[in-house]
């Protein structure tokens, strides 16, 4: 007899970890579909450590490959491939890496029986529910390729978003990171050799390079505090973020400041109009799309209202109603919203506002990145004329104190 370790998922979707004792691998595999659990790591106990070497070096998943992926399985359906068949290619053609280990364990599952959405709903960390839910309604409706196409396109779409961001972000960063840089060195390199020259001579220093010299003092003495201080706070706030209070308390802060919290909005409310637009023209029911949708915002302002307005519905109201009632919504989406129930084209309407709310959140982010990088230019100037204008002064003083 053999022990093996094994990391799986009940019936319920909950993760469950242990050992057990079997002839072989493949028996081992089947003892746990006999307890009703669906395997998603099962190798020898010995190995265990090997194993988690590999899970901390493996590739993550992101969204191109994920996009991409899902590109490729919508292909291989619409050829009517089986599935079973199509995700056995997509896991012989991925390089290793996370994904393509969750497509060997899905493989698995679809071969003990277990419909797609099922099998993609023991992979949490790579398939959002939203995905599995479409995937599901889309299995349900026997228009599985329909689906994946626009699950695709959602991803790609989300995928161009976030390298905006990022690209948009890299040259603030880092003009942020060699300005500050810069000072460091000055401050804690250069102004300590030069003070030495004024110090020989006791003149009276300017204001601006006494505290030059006290802030260079502080860093090359104190740099030990400093950095304790910086990583008790960010221990702090992890600390704090673990309460659901204070990551609302958070999140509602960000929404208020100042040109971020509208960036911010812009972004929220173009993934909820598009994400709620999908799951309605994938045939998932509306209450079931709006609880979907508000675990997939990251705002949990947006989050609590979702629910609300979920609750609402359920009552017997509509959509629309609910969203007026809410300041968080604006009339644009109220109004399209409302159109689009009057007839019956709600998921045509979410999907214009969510497109309508992408371009407004990139015409900000164009227009505050080319404002951004001049000021960055500027502050960096300054910062660097502020350090030479304290270190001249004196000279000078010196100078005419010489003639």
């Amino acid at each position: 007899m053999q022990t093996f370790r094994y990391s799986a998922y009940t019936a319920g979707g909950r993760e469950t970890t242990g050992f057990l004792e079997a002839e072989s691998i493949k028996e081992a595999r089947q003892r746990l579909k006999r307890d009703g659990l669906f395997p998603r790591e099962l190798a020898p106990a010995d190995e265990g450590g090997k194993s988690g070497k590999r899970r901390l070096f493996a590739r993550r998943t992101g969204l191109a490959e994920l996009a991409l992926m899902t590109r490729r399985l919508a292909t291989l359906a619409g050829s009517q491939v089986p599935i079973f068949e199509a995700v056995t290619t997509l896991g012989d053609q991925e390089e290793p890496g996370e994904l393509k280990t969750a497509l060997g364990r899905i493989r698995e599952r679809l071969a003990e029986g277990a419909s797609l959405a099922r099998a993609l709903s023991l992979e949490p960390k790579i398939f959002s529910e939203s995905y599995v839910a479409m995937v599901a309604a889309g299995e349900a409706s026997g228009s599985l390729e329909t689906v994946l196409e626009k699950l695709a396109l959602f991803l790609e779409e989300q995928r161009a978003i976030k390298s905006k961001v990022t690209s948009s972000l890299a040259y603030p960063l880092l003009m942020v990171v060699v300005g500050g840089g810069v000072m460091l060195f000055l401050l804690t390199f250069v102004i300590p050799k030069i003070v030495t020259i004024f110090e020989d001579n006791k003149a009276a220093l300017p204001l601006i390079t006494i505290a030059l010299i006290k802030t260079s003092n502080l860093l090359r003495q104190f740099w030990w505090l400093l950095l304790g201080l910086a990583a008790g706070a960010v221990f702090l706030y992890r600390r704090l973020m673990t309460q659901e209070s204070y990551r609302l308390r958070r999140d509602r802060l960000l929404l208020r400041i100042p040109v971020v919290g509208g960036l911010q909005r812009h972004l929220i409310l173009s993934r909820f109009a598009k994400v709620l637009g999908l799951l309605l023209a994938s045939g998932v029911p509306v209450i079931k799309s709006l609880e979907i949708t508000a675990e997939v915002l990251v705002n949990r302002v947006y989050r609590g209202a979702l629910y609300a307005i979920t609750a609402e519905l359920a009552e017997g109201g509509n959509l629309s109603g609910a969203l007026r009632k809410s300041v968080l919504f604006p009339p644009l989406l109220v109004h399209l919203v409302a159109v689009g129930e009057k007839g019956g084209e709600l998921e045509e309407m979410l999907e214009k506002a969510g497109t309508a709310f992408e371009r407004e959140f990139d015409t900000s982010v164009s227009g505050l990145m080319a404002l951004l990088e001049p000021l960055l230019v500027l502050a960096m100037g300054l910062a660097v004329g502020l350090v030479v204008l304290a270190v001249l002064l004196p000279i000078f003083e010196l100078n005419q104190l010489v003639r």
